[in-house]
């Protein structure tokens, strides 16, 4: 038997699969893993139908299919008012996963050192470690979980290739401002320095508008943004994303890209297309949302956790700090076998050792479900 040296040793099955394979062995609510349970709109499936039907069951173009990517430089106007080049800066890609790592793979060098925000989402760290990159973690705090900039900065190095940032930010919740990026641009203002912004959660904010990295003049050129039609319409099982960058980058981005999917699935491409041809598709999430997260915190407000606002995503952390000692990993799966409800410890999200006490919990569910586990959890 060949001896195999792992590229990943320190890489496992990840929490969010971990904690849903729990909930199935306790009958628990899932609250954990970051998935609708209700399902996308019935139109949006009959045009999935309808796209079978008409024949496009074959490879789209490596770029994605024009009607798509047409109707994402309307979005794109439509939300930050930036000019996209159709052709040469919109690549469709395999969920914002596959757009991420296919974004370091194509940007980061062997030595490049990469900041991320912790707690940050799981897929950053491995995808800069296979391409030969150096992580280097700026930690948020409490309160209010904001950047400290002057601090951040001292983190940027001649070593430094990429900046990785999450708004609206999971699992914190918090939103990136224009203020917030205007200072991130003066900490690499005079470098050769690249910005990956990932926004899957752009049309759930519940408070002020969402700015993108495009539209921040300074950075348009050095900046990679990424999004999430699964997130946006309740399908993250169709694994529709997109990456915006310019024409030198977007170039770069695709040279991975065709070798890793090269295509995707070709009718959810023409569904989308014609789904989101009008911006009510989108403009009417956050609302829905909103609603959800003050349902699931009033439901909360007589348990012993104490709930942290959320500005954005369909995530809330919470402190359960008086309710055990343990850490996060074990009070999870105490919570699952005990209480019935399944949610995500937050120290996975972090680079470094991390003992805060806080839990996520995910409220994109139906209101009976929300109730059901605030429930389980006031008797706690």
């Amino acid at each position: 038997m060949p001896k195999i040296s792992s590229k990943l040793p320190n890489v496992g099955t990840t929490i969010f699969t971990q904690m849903s394979q729990l909930a199935i062995e306790h009958d628990a609510i899932n609250l954990a893993q970051g998935f609708p349970n209700f399902d996308c709109d019935r139109r949006l499936q009959d045009l999935l139908n309808r796209a079978t039907r008409n024949k496009h069951n074959q490879y789209a173009p490596m770029s994605g299919v024009p009607a798509l990517r047409e109707v994402i430089k309307d979005k794109i106007q439509n939300c930050s008012q930036v000019a996209v080049d159709v052709d040469a800066e919109i690549t469709i890609t395999s969920g914002a996963t596959q757009a991420i790592f296919s974004t370091i793979l194509a940007l980061v060098r062997q030595g490049d050192e990469v900041i991320v925000i912790d707690p940050a989402y799981d897929s950053y760290k491995p995808a800069i470690t296979l391409a030969g990159g150096i992580v280097k973690a700026y930690t948020l705090r409490r309160p209010d979980f904001k950047v400290d900039w002057d601090e951040y900065k001292s983190l940027v190095t001649d070593k430094t290739r990429l900046l990785i940032v999450n708004t609206p930010h999971n699992p914190t919740g918090t939103v990136m401002t224009k203020p917030d990026w205007e200072a991130l641009y003066q900490c690499i203002a005079d470098r050769d320095i690249l910005v990956l912004s990932d926004e899957v959660y752009e049309h759930i904010i519940f408070e002020g508008n969402h700015h993108s990295v495009l539209e921040h003049k300074g950075l348009r050129d050095r900046a990679i943004s990424v999004s999430s039609f699964g997130k946006t319409l309740h399908c993250t099982g169709w694994k529709v994303g997109y990456a915006v960058a310019s024409s030198k980058i977007t170039a770069e981005i695709r040279k991975v890209h065709q070798f890793t999917t090269f295509s995707v699935h070709t009718p959810s491409q023409y569904a989308i297309a014609q789904y989101i041809d009008h911006p009510s598709v989108y403009e009417n999430l956050a609302l829905m949302y909103r609603r959800k997260r003050d349902l699931l915190q009033e439901a909360l407000s007589d348990s012993r956790l104490r709930i942290y606002d959320s500005q954005g995503t369909f995530f809330m952390l919470c402190d359960y700090s008086e309710l055990s000692d343990a850490d996060d990993v074990t009070y999870t799966q105490q919570l699952v076998k005990e209480c019935g409800v399944a949610t995500i410890p937050l120290s996975v999200f972090h680079t470094h050792p991390y003992d805060e006490k806080l839990i996520r919990l995910c409220f994109a569910k139906t209101d009976e479900v929300l109730l059901t586990a605030a429930d389980r959890l006031c008797k706690l």
